[in-house]
């Protein structure tokens, strides 16, 4: 039987407030992450570049395209890579869903340096996450929906994805604490292949 796991790129597999904050700085780094999701829920077919571009004019920054600029040297966690490579040695399907542009995950997908069986990204499909295309999107692909889903941000993933009733593993990297919980959590993918083999033998 296939075993289908998908995830969430950005925060997860690569650092993106790294990334962000090597622009924005420590100051501005928690009001960005309020601005995004914003723009992503009032204009949900605007591609990535542009919500970026209008989330770094709102900030104020001199050069609104500076963060899209930096966003395919943004830096892989250092666990990820192994953690992946142990996940497809067992068998599991890697699939990418995520709120960005194909040459954006192209160029994170080449520095994770892990092959994926496909990514699914927001400015092909007309819709950013906590919205359900991404998940609509891979049934329709697959056939079925995913045996678990991987992700770092309860809000974007873990909450839609327990609506579709798949399993989750939370990659609480922050610590945060919400409710309800996923199916698991973990601080960072160490160990991720074990995790998985538990939810779907």
């Amino acid at each position: 039987m296939e075993r289908w796991a998908t995830f969430d790129c950005y925060g997860t597999l690569v650092d993106w407030n790294a990334g962000i904050r090597s622009v924005v700085g420590d100051e501005l780094l928690s009001r960005y992450h309020e601005l995004e999701p914003q723009v992503q829920a009032d204009s949900p077919t605007l591609p990535y570049r542009d919500v970026l571009h209008e989330v770094s004019t709102r900030l104020g920054l001199a050069d609104p395209d500076e963060i899209a600029r930096s966003l395919p040297e943004w830096p892989v966690f250092p666990e990820v890579n192994s953690a992946l490579e142990e996940a497809r040695g067992r068998g599991w399907k890697l699939v990418i869903l995520s709120n960005t542009d194909r040459d954006f995950i192209e160029a994170s997908m080449s520095r994770i340096g892990v092959p994926f069986e496909f990514a699914i990204v927001a400015s092909e499909i007309g819709s950013y996450k906590p919205a359900l295309g991404h998940w609509r999107a891979f049934e329709e692909r697959v056939g079925r929906p995913q045996d678990v889903h991987v992700a770092a941000s309860y809000f974007h993933d873990v909450v839609p994805a327990n609506g579709f009733g798949i399993p989750t593993i939370w990659i609480n990297r922050l610590a945060e604490s919400f409710d309800p919980p996923p199916s698991r959590e973990q601080r960072d993918l160490v160990g991720l292949a074990d995790t998985l083999d538990e939810l779907v033998a």
